[in-house]
């Protein structure tokens, strides 16, 4: 079935279905573009929500990261930051693949169709000119054969009249032979029209218009053909982005499965642990008898401690210690001295590091010059050697000074981690070595880094490290490695209890980081020590 056999005689009907078909065509590209700014709108607005909630840098919010449960919900806030995205995605896709192709398809169906439209109407303009010329002719042909008659109706009527002369008869069937050729004429010209107009009708209706009709059929379907393709892209662009959005869904819930209460409090631990001891119980002051207050101070003060929670917030030792008390906040030095022992041995930890990747920096630009140099030297139409002496130089005086300041922060460090031990160890010492310490406290003075300050008085910590290192190494003499480490930098192991080590140097690991920052390592000779953590690289056996 077709519309050219079927629908021949229904112009006004398929002229009307196919301009309907354009559209809602019109009308599905204007829903897909609709659709489009919507989801722009909506990715549009995640993109503000999530970066509405983003820690801006350096706030508070920030530094809260390390916490499992805020860092969750910065990775759900990138997930729907993604997920944005694939809504911009299935905008632009919609977009491209619909909105503009059927809108170019759509201009092409409307030339085409008014092409087709156009030449039905010539066509019936042709039809419709043979047909006047067809009734023109069969006027005339009507008119000549009612002259004709009349003519010769007249040549008979004068044959009859007696008074008519012969030339009068004779004249009046001349007009009438005339008439009668005129008419003969006129009527196989009216033959000749109506054949041509059959013949026209004929393929007007047969051939001409069918195939017009089957052309604008033709250009239906494929207009249908082509819309069904659009709606199925409106499922489709939105399905192939579906396997990201999954992702982005599965993120979501990686981060709510990745919320570790245990490690937070962990975390919140390792990042306030002050490493201070709870205060004691408040010495009876009895002024009857005239006490010096000032002995009764804890002895391991007076050999040189980090200050303590009390000392810190300026509070008088006298007074208890409120948990919940307003703290001023303390005056920011160098080496950290402001902070409790446990965080101002991981600042200083931390300064290390910073500090040696800089000089490792400095050591390989000034390696990649003296490399550079050497090549001048040898090959001087590529460069002046004299040009890179400033360069040198600089680099020069950059080592030097973070070699200072290196050894500046090591000091630093080696005195923390000796004053916390002091304070981790104090309860563990011998009644002996604390009453020594009391005595030599109110004898001897000492200066404010916990050193003897005259030249042959026994230092009191010295022996404090020699009673307890004592003890230790004994009870240590069968405990077996349980890992090896690398030494990254030089260190010189001053102070006791620790270890010279050299860089690159390699030792056995005896006991693991506690928290403070210190590993214990044995030489292949047997001797054993501290060395900062943070200097070598560890690892340990499974």
């Amino acid at each position: 079935m077709d519309w050219g056999t079927d629908l021949w005689d229904q112009y006004d009907i398929i002229d009307k279905h196919t301009q309907s078909g354009l559209e809602l065509v019109e009308k599905y590209v204007k829903f897909v573009k609709e659709r489009t700014e919507i989801e722009q709108n909506y990715a549009k607005q995640l993109r503000n929500l999530t970066k509405k909630y983003n820690p801006k840098r350096g706030c508070k919010e920030e530094q809260e990261c390390r916490f499992s449960n805020h860092q969750s919900f910065l990775d759900i806030l990138n997930e729907m930051n993604d997920y944005a995205g694939q809504r911009e995605l299935i905008a632009e896709n919609m977009m491209m693949n619909i909105c503009i192709e059927l809108t170019k398809y759509l201009q092409e169906l409307k030339m085409e169709r008014k092409t087709h439209l156009s030449e039905a109407k010539k066509s019936q303009q042709s039809l419709e000119s043979t047909y006047k010329q067809l009734d023109s002719s069969k006027k005339r042909f009507e008119r000549e054969w009612r002259e004709a008659d009349k003519a010769a109706q007249y040549a008979e009527k004068t044959d009859q009249d007696i008074n008519a002369t012969k030339a009068d008869v004779e004249k009046a069937k001349q007009q009438a032979n005339m008439r009668t050729h005129i008419a003969e004429e006129c009527k196989n010209d009216y033959a000749a029209q109506l054949q041509k107009y059959n013949k026209e009708q004929s393929q007007f209706y047969f051939s001409d218009m069918p195939l017009i009709f089957n052309k604008l059929q033709d250009m239906d379907e494929r207009r249908v053909r082509k819309l069904a393709q659009g709606y199925v892209l409106f499922s489709d662009t939105e399905r192939h982005v579906m396997p990201i959005i999954g992702k982005c869904l599965e993120g979501v819930t990686k981060a709510g499965t990745n919320v570790n209460e245990r490690n937070d409090s962990i975390a919140l631990i390792e990042q306030y642990k002050s490493g201070f001891e709870r205060p004691g119980d408040l010495d009876f002051e009895d002024y009857s008898q005239g006490i010096n207050r000032a002995s009764s101070d804890s002895s391991l003060g007076t050999l040189g401690t980090p200050k303590g929670p009390l000392e810190l917030l300026g509070k008088n030792r006298s007074k208890p210690f409120w948990l919940f008390s307003k703290k001023s906040k303390p005056t920011v030095t160098e080496d950290f001295g402001h902070l409790p022992p446990e965080q101002r041995r991981k600042r200083l930890q931390q300064k290390l590091h910073d500090i040696g990747k800089e000089l490792q920096k400095e050591v390989d630009q000034s390696e990649a010059l003296e490399k550079m140099k050497d090549v001048y030297e040898k090959n001087p139409q590529m460069g002046d050697p004299a040009s890179l002496s400033p360069q040198i130089n600089q680099t020069a005086q950059n080592m030097e000074r973070l070699r200072l300041e290196l050894s500046k922060y090591e000091s630093w460090l080696t005195e923390a981690g000796r004053r916390g031990d002091l304070m981790l160890k104090r309860d563990t010492l011998p009644e002996d070595a604390l009453s020594y310490r009391s005595h030599s406290n109110n004898n001897e003075p000492y200066s404010p880094d916990g050193t003897h300050s005259e030249e042959g008085t026994p230092d009191p910590s010295q022996a404090i490290y020699a009673e307890f290192d004592d003890d230790f190494e004994e009870e240590e003499e069968l405990v077996a490695p349980i890992g090896q480490c690398t030494a990254m930098y030089n260190f010189p192991g001053a102070s006791e209890g620790t270890i010279t080590m050299q860089e690159g140097e390699v030792l056995s690991v005896v006991e693991e980081d506690k928290g403070d920052g210190w590993t214990r390592v044995r030489r292949a000779n047997g001797n054993e020590g501290y060395i900062p953590t943070s200097y070598v690289s560890i690892s340990l056996s499974k």
